[in-house]
């Protein structure tokens, strides 16, 4: 396996990732798949700045990526960002995950316009609560019930590190 700065012909996979778990999962709170031209606009908001974007490469294709996004709009939130980190279905519980986050994680360390990293994890995700508190996130609070999805009301765990 690979770990590499995303490319714009990664976009495909992607894009098949994340709208798996559109789809399928909790990761996000999505409810409806992105067309490509929505995540083009998501994939060039990256790789500037702070907000590195790194793909995983197996088997000649991206099978998994780690983004580092915009907190929040405001100004005063430019140092902190938010951690996501995406698999594909057939490539799970082979350790790509925790790769992704260790490297993504080294880039924001070594910068010095990012401070906080921030990461919003659906309730009852144990992988990630488990990935995050190995690799030394804070659990910050739960917001209960914040979000809707597959008929069910959801929390989030709010976790954070210090880099």
């Amino acid at each position: 396996m690979m770990i590499r700065t995303a490319e714009e012909k990664d976009m495909p996979a992607l894009l098949d990732i994340y709208n798996y778990e559109v789809a399928h999962g909790l990761a996000t709170f999505d409810l409806n798949p992105k067309a490509m031209d929505e995540r083009l606009v998501w994939f060039r908001e990256h790789n500037v700045g702070n907000h590195p974007l790194i793909v995983a490469e197996e088997d000649g294709k991206a099978v998994g990526y780690a983004s580092l996004s915009s907190y929040r709009p405001k100004e005063a939130y430019k140092a902190t960002v938010e951690l996501s980190v995406y698999i594909d279905k057939d490539y799970r519980r082979r350790g790509i995950a925790g790769k992704l986050a260790s490297a993504i994680l080294e880039i924001a360390k070594e910068r010095d316009d990012i401070h906080t990293v921030v990461s919003v994890i659906t309730g009852g995700n144990e992988a990630s609560i488990r990935l995050h508190e190995q690799l030394g996130f804070v659990h910050c609070g739960t917001i209960k019930e914040v979000g809707v999805k597959f008929g069910r009301m959801l929390d989030i765990e709010n976790y954070q590190m210090l880099v």
